[in-house]
């Protein structure tokens, strides 16, 4: 069987991000629209100026939050983060990583009843208005195209940021061109009658038993919009390493108390990459 260039490129990229990847993120301290100042890693292309303006990515972490927590790598960009950054900045853009839980005082909620959490989705919704209000004012940033990605409680954040039924969102001067969601949850968005305001587009897992498939499936049945579910795939079916396991640390799942499977697919998860580039591609030709 023939493999595409792209297609090539992706799986090596994603088999190996923390070889890969050598560019040193830049730190930085943007103001939430809650008052809270959170930290953002950013990255760019090589070679490009801070006067050379491209479309941007938003890349909202899941409940997980954005770092690696063991070995040598403890505290950078864990390796699906690092993997995205280096798919992002190879093909032009910039990418934009708001870590909304350091700075309030966590560093994963995975294992937290929704009910016990403290960092709500109002607080990761008001970080997206902050960073799309930050990114005005930054000469690279091409606000015409900017990408809202989330993976998980992070394609959470992507429905609720992106409701067109929210005077907030409507209301920004800055607004994404395009979200993607890989596995969200939906039961919310569908009880609330969401409406994007925006094209969305929802990746998500055939046997996901953490955030399951149906809600999102009748959602975009609901909204029109673009939905892919991945076969043979659990949630977290797009990370460039491991291998699938079951998490009983979770709190939140289909089965509570029975734990979750999470865990890369090596098929599916660098065709949903790939089909993310596409996306990208076809909003901002």
């Amino acid at each position: 069987m023939n493999i595409s260039p792209i297609r090539q490129w992706i799986v090596l990229l994603i088999s190996f991000p923390l070889l890969c990847f050598g560019q040193a993120p830049e730190v930085v301290d943007i103001p939430s629209a809650d008052g809270n100042l959170i930290k953002a890693q950013i990255l760019h292309p090589v070679g490009m100026s801070n006067h050379q303006s491209r479309p941007v990515v938003v890349a909202l972490h899941g409940c997980g939050g954005l770092y690696t927590t063991i070995g040598v790598n403890q505290g950078k960009l864990n390796p699906r983060h690092s993997g995205m950054a280096q798919l992002i900045t190879d093909h032009g853009y910039s990418i934009v990583f708001p870590d909304s839980f350091t700075s309030r005082g966590e560093t994963s909620l995975c294992s937290q009843k929704f009910d016990v959490r403290k960092i709500k989705q109002s607080h990761r919704s008001d970080d997206v208005d902050g960073v799309l209000h930050w990114l005005s004012s930054q000469s690279w940033a091409d606000t015409s195209k900017i990408a809202l990605l989330g993976w998980s409680l992070g394609g959470t954040t992507v429905l609720v940021s992106t409701d067109g039924n929210r005077e907030t969102v409507i209301s920004r001067k800055i607004q994404p061109s395009v979200a993607i969601a890989f596995y969200p949850g939906c039961s919310d968005a569908l009880k609330s009658h969401y409406r994007p305001h925006v094209p969305l587009a929802m990746m998500i897992a055939e046997l996901d038993d953490w955030t399951p498939p149906q809600p999102c499936i009748e959602l975009a049945k609901e909204t029109g919009s673009e939905l892919y579910v991945y076969p043979d795939s659990y949630h977290d079916f797009d990370n460039p390493v491991g291998s699938v396991r079951i998490r009983t640390d979770v709190a939140n799942g289909v089965n509570p108390g029975g734990g979750v499977h999470v865990g890369r697919n090596p098929q599916t998860g660098p065709q949903s990459w790939e089909q993310l580039l596409v996306i990208l591609r076809k909003i901002w030709q």
